[in-house]
């Protein structure tokens, strides 16, 4: 695996190409090695899994960490090595997807599929404590945006990428098969979808933070 600077991984991740393709490879095998150490050595409740296991989870968790890194490469300071900052957000990740005891955590991606608002929001919506019946209108309203945002925002197949992964859960390299390319291309895609949705609901007064402290329990 290539060593580099800090300033050759921002480089080359915003870079396209090749030299993307390898560093965006190269990170999520880092990513992947890093939860996989988190998960086998810190985390006591995940003793009784097999090492398959654990590393089926490190890998699902270091395909969104990969993800948002590339979300957040403009966050980065300089204070650390890149790679350290890096493998501190996916382990933040992991955390936040165990504690939702499933290996995906809530996502603006996951409210919505085939165009139409699932039956499952149905369930959230209704789930608003009586003491604060305004929240249900909020969440709804919220739901909407977020339908419309999806159904007119992102092209077919950046919807079609969103659906296999975030609704469907299928593997990321079942998807690219799907879809014709290749891993690194689909992270690209990917990202630029997750990008032009934050961006759009963003406009809207919909931040990703106000749609979260709805849902969240």
């Amino acid at each position: 695996m290539v060593e580099r600077t800090n300033d050759t991984w921002l480089t080359e991740l915003r870079t396209t190409g090749p030299r993307q393709d390898q560093a965006l490879t190269d990170l999520r095998m880092r990513l992947q090695r890093g939860i996989y150490f988190y998960l086998s050595h810190e985390r006591s409740d995940l003793v009784g899994l097999a090492p398959d296991e654990l590393n089926h989870m490190a890998e699902d968790f270091a395909q969104e960490a990969t993800l948002r890194v590339l979300d957040n490469l403009d966050s980065f300071r300089g204070d650390s090595q890149f790679t350290t900052w890096a493998t501190k957000v996916a382990v933040r990740i992991a955390i936040s997807e165990l504690r939702r005891a499933r290996y995906r955590d809530f996502s603006l991606d996951a409210l919505v599929g085939d165009g139409d608002l699932r039956e499952v929001d149905t369930v959230l919506i209704n789930s608003t404590p009586p003491t604060r019946p305004e929240t249900a209108t909020e969440k709804a309203e919220a739901l909407e945006g977020i339908n419309r945002a999806f159904r007119d925002v992102l092209t077919p197949r950046q919807r079609a990428a969103l659906e296999a992964l975030f609704l469907e859960g299928i593997p990321l390299d079942v998807v690219s098969d799907r879809l014709g390319t290749n891993r690194n291309a689909l992270y690209k895609l990917v990202f630029d979808a997750r990008r032009k949705l934050r961006n759009h609901l963003a406009e809207q007064g919909l931040s990703p933070e106000y749609i979260l402290s709805l849902f969240e329990p």
